[in-house]
């Protein structure tokens, strides 16, 4: 070896090399154990994959740079939290309604993070593929950072405020918790394949700008800085898990011809799905922002049906059509938002957020935005909600409502062509009926019949004695299952039952503040 040979520096290994070693190159095949018994479950839902190399990572992440980066934007995160606490800036929000979009998100969304951190470690050891092992190792770990972020920035409120003291316990047991909740749950018992669909692609990729873009632009609109920044600290990881979501699917189908129509019967499914959790982010856009930053009907048509529609004619090249009744969301464009208001409305007193009628300027702007259905179909009910409130008559329905099997949401929702008539589907199986509130969730159900029957449906487990406190005694005199409920939900309701305007969380803020919200009824943007 010449002296020249030795000295010489080793050459440092480009981006694509790098990574292919600190993936690929960390992968054995088994030996005294076969793979097929090691990773049981990549082959049994019908996925056909020939070449595991494929599986490419566009941003070729490894882990050492992915600790660098996630530690720089720890540490701006942090150093905003503490400057928001420092300088109360709970206080400065815009109206104190808004707290009740926290309560929704903390409850609702943070804890479907540690549910997809679950999931994704899941997937990873159930795939035999390095590189898809690595990809779900580091979405893992994304997803638990967004629940700690999350519920770190919210846990300063929850100093000042109601309703956001136990948001994992709520999660597992509240009622319309159940909606998100069985989404995830629903995800996570199917095959790693499924997983990676319903939420890599058909969540994320297809539907994530209408979660995180109502609640963080709304944040912004309504003085929330901690929250908006715990937004952008995620965005990032949001970007890549969206790009990650839609090359796992174009890998699957080119992969092998018969993956089509199994991965298009997954896209159906997961469509209607998440399309049904979103109903509580467009009652959320349209009701519950102090000020508002677009309807929800504006949001769909951006985000999805201009969006979603140059996304699906791109996969048309591998036999990847639009989702089945993609038209039927559209439709209904223009009332979810205000048949889901409507029925938490009915249902506040067992939330652990507030509700209340829309103030007379805001039912201008909902008019504004949906003027062939608000003034006919909407405005008459709240108005009527209104006076009753005024008369000392705020009225709740004391009966538990029928839910649908699939999203488990009251069945409300109507007919795609007749919004005055409720829809309802039913299928038999086994000699039992069961109820559905679209034709979308009874295909959901007609395809795997023998899963959702086992669906935990809080109505019927109340009904059943299963959601009191243990020790609770029904039969005794005066029991009120009401409270007892609550009480297991560990939901503290008290005098307000439910009503903003009598809620210690509108009484604590006008004391803090000096201001009188009584007074002056704020704006809408």
């Amino acid at each position: 070896m010449t002296q020249a040979q030795k000295t010489s520096p080793t050459p440092r290994l480009g981006l694509k090399e790098r990574y292919a070693m600190m993936t690929r190159g960390l992968g054995w095949e088994t030996t005294y154990q076969s793979m097929d018994d090691v990773f049981p479950f990549d082959k049994f839902e019908g996925i056909k994959i020939h070449d595991w190399d494929q599986w490419e990572d566009p941003f070729r992440l490894t882990m050492d740079a992915y600790w660098k980066f996630q530690g720089e934007k720890e540490k701006k995160l942090y150093a905003i939290i503490d400057a928001f606490q420092q300088n109360n800036g709970q206080f400065n929000i815009s109206d104190p309604r808004y707290l009740n979009t926290l309560k929704l998100f903390l409850t609702g969304v943070s804890p479907l993070e540690y549910a997809a951190h679950r999931g994704y470690a899941m997937a990873g050891r159930s795939l035999r593929g390095v590189g898809a092992r690595v990809a779900c190792q580091m979405q893992s770990i994304d997803e638990l950072r967004h629940a700690q972020t999350q519920f770190h920035t919210i846990s300063h409120f929850n100093k000042y405020f109601n309703g956001l003291h136990d948001p994992q316990h709520m999660h597992d047991r509240v009622w319309y918790l159940s909606v998100p909740k069985s989404y995830f749950e629903d995800a996570m018992s199917a095959g790693p394949f499924e997983f990676i669909t319903a939420i890599s692609f058909s969540f994320e990729y297809v539907l994530t700008n209408l979660l995180f873009m109502p609640f963080m632009s709304g944040a912004a609109y309504n003085g929330d800085m901690a929250t908006v920044t715990f937004g952008f600290s995620a965005q990032s990881d949001e970007s890549r898990h969206m790009t990650l979501g839609l090359e796992v699917v174009k890998f699957i189908l080119e992969q092998d011809p018969d993956n089509v129509p199994i991965v298009q019967k997954w896209v159906d499914k997961w469509f209607w799905r998440g399309y049904r959790l979103l109903t509580l982010v467009a009652m959320m856009m349209d009701y519950m922002l102090p000020k508002r930053v677009m309807s929800w009907s504006e949001a769909w048509e951006m985000y999805f049906e201009k969006n979603g529609g140059a996304l699906f004619e791109d996969l048309a090249r591998y036999g990847i059509r639009m989702p089945k009744y993609h038209e039927v969301a559209s439709k209904e464009k223009s009332r979810i938002s205000h048949e889901a208001w409507a029925i938490f409305n009915n249902y506040g007193h067992a939330a652990n957020f507030n509700v209340w009628a829309p103030k007379p300027d805001e039912m201008t702007w909902l008019a504004e935005k949906y003027p062939e259905t608000f003034d006919t179909l909407y405005r008459p009910r709240f108005e009527w909600l209104a006076e009753q409130e005024k008369q000392g008559k705020r009225w709740f329905n004391n009966t538990l409502p029928m839910l649908c099997q699939i999203c488990q949401i009251p069945m409300a929702f109507t007919e795609p062509d007749d919004p005055t008539k409720i829809c309802y589907r039913e299928s038999s199986y086994h000699g039992m009926k069961y109820h559905f509130c679209s034709d979308g969730c009874k295909d959901v159900f007609d395809g795997e019949p023998e899963k959702y029957v086992q669906a935990w449906l809080p109505v019927h487990q109340i009904y059943q004695g299963n959601c009191f406190p243990e020790g609770t005694d029904p039969t005794v005199e005066g029991f009120n299952p009401l409270a007892a409920v609550l009480d297991y939900y560990h939901i503290n309701v008290g005098a307000d039952n439910g009503e903003f305007n009598t809620s210690p969380d509108k009484a604590n803020w006008e004391r803090w503040t000096g201001q009188d919200l009584s007074a002056a009824e704020p704006k809408v943007a």
